[in-house]
């Protein structure tokens, strides 16, 4: 009697070509296509989540390069294609991070 094959549950949003990678090693893929707008937003967040925290454990070009992939794809479906320009007038306005600041407090001057 054949064995039966192991199933490893998984609730993530993964890459185009994923499911195809998947075939080339001997396994089968079980997906379902996201339809509805409000669940694949869900899912490009929580993947930000998950992509944020593999570069946190890991910090690589090629985790910054994952982070970046939702990020553009979002500004995609969120219709925010303004994003850069709207990152170049607060890097004008406020500032970047180059400087390295570390807001450690700040003190209010109390009213008599």
């Amino acid at each position: 009697m054949p064995e039966k094959p192991t199933f490893t549950s998984h609730d993530k949003l993964v890459r185009d070509k994923i499911p195809e990678i998947i075939k080339t090693s001997n396994r089968t893929p079980e997906c379902k296509i996201l339809d509805g707008d409000r669940e694949y937003l869900r899912y490009l967040v929580k993947k930000l989540h998950e992509e944020v925290a593999e570069f946190t454990e890991d910090p690589c070009v090629e985790e910054l390069a994952d982070v970046k992939e939702v990020i553009d794809t979002l500004s995609r479906i969120r219709g925010f294609e303004d994003v850069l320009r709207v990152q170049e007038k607060k890097r004008e306005e406020r500032g970047g991070f180059e400087k390295r600041i570390l807001l450690t407090g700040v003190y209010e001057e109390r009213e008599e």
